[in-house]
């Protein structure tokens, strides 16, 4: 069964015109040579480390995969997809002839296979789940069964899936589309947060409760007798509400011990959090409901919703901690 595959013609689709008039697809590291003898991802690899000797690993694994892909994998007859952002439409093909080194596409683009092109397919004639599978930003990447299979019939008709049953699905699934990718970037940024180091974690309270209009005060590394961070209006712990704050950095979850231990020193007049990105024991939580001061338990979860929440109101050194990026996605009502 013939395979199928997206081929980007650089970024902002520069080369999508020389793609079509040229009758071929084309992609760069021109440095590693000809690679029509190279027959193995490995040896691939060598020749990119060759070329890049400051290369890190996962990039050079990255470029090797690709490369291999480009020159070994793909076979002639394989459906070939390469995509006009301006225009929004997917030039369709197959691989007419086998792999070779040719600059004549464009000179930083050498890797090149020709391509007997077949037609344009709009991006609005797609399904959503269609267009979400060919958004990857990767240079070249094998295209799923599905919709190399919704490709091919949109071509030939030269239509879309029924109105009816995409206007029943579309909403939804873009509704779940947008899910998803909240979902992992929360995962991404939990990730983040947990490879803190144990100050910085500490540095991360602290300026979230800076954010919140407190002043901090920050222990020494050293004995701290249950406290990591005291916060309060005035920064010193005179005026009311005075917050202590003991910050847990590690895999195990806390017990109820550990809490009892941390009430121990509170005045009664304090206010208690206790952070433990490892989490609290069902006994901890208990434990904490019918503590004798106010005390909130925070997990890895509550913490990168806290950090999400006030992220514009972080000083610019906490968020120096987690440096995040925002985007924009459609509404829905």
């Amino acid at each position: 069964m013939s395979k199928s595959w997206m081929v980007r013609a650089e970024r902002d689709g520069r080369l999508f015109d020389a793609f079509k008039e040229k009758s071929a697809v084309a992609i760069g590291w021109n440095e590693v040579g000809d690679l029509s003898a190279v027959k193995t991802r490995k040896a691939v690899a060598d020749l990119v480390t060759a070329a890049w000797p400051e290369t890190k690993a996962q990039s050079v694994a990255m470029a090797a995969g690709q490369l291999h892909r480009f020159v070994n994998e793909i076979e002639v007859g394989d459906m070939i997809v390469t995509y006009n952002p301006s225009r929004r439409v997917y030039l369709i093909g197959e691989v007419a002839g086998p792999y070779r080194y040719d600059t004549s596409i464009d000179p930083a683009d050498a890797q090149y296979r020709p391509v007997k092109w077949q037609g344009e397919v709009g991006r609005d004639l797609l399904s959503v789940e269609s267009r979400n599978s060919l958004g990857s930003i990767s240079t070249l990447f094998r295209i799923p069964t599905e919709v190399a299979a919704e490709l091919r019939k949109t071509l030939a008709s030269g239509h879309p899936m029924p109105t009816e049953i995409a206007a029943a699905t579309t909403e939804a699934n873009e509704d779940d589309l947008f899910k998803s990718m909240e979902s992992r970037a929360r995962e991404f940024i939990k990730d983040k947060v947990n490879a803190l180091a144990w100050d910085d974690m500490q540095e991360l309270v602290a300026g979230l409760l800076r954010s919140l209009g407190y002043k901090t005060r920050v222990s020494e590394a050293g004995p701290d007798r249950g406290k990591d961070i005291v916060a309060s209006p005035d920064g010193f712990g005179f005026e009311s509400p005075r917050i202590v704050v003991e910050v847990k950095h590690r895999k195990g979850a806390m017990g109820a011990p550990d809490v009892r231990s941390f009430l121990g020193g509170r005045h009664p007049q304090d206010k208690g959090l206790y952070v433990s990105t490892g989490g609290f024991t069902r006994e901890a939580r208990y434990e904490a409901e019918r503590a004798n001061i106010p005390l909130a338990l925070m997990d890895l979860d509550d913490l990168v919703k806290s950090l999400l929440e006030q992220y514009e109101k972080l000083d610019l050194e906490t968020q120096q901690l987690v440096p995040l990026k925002r985007i924009f996605v459609p509404a829905w009502s």
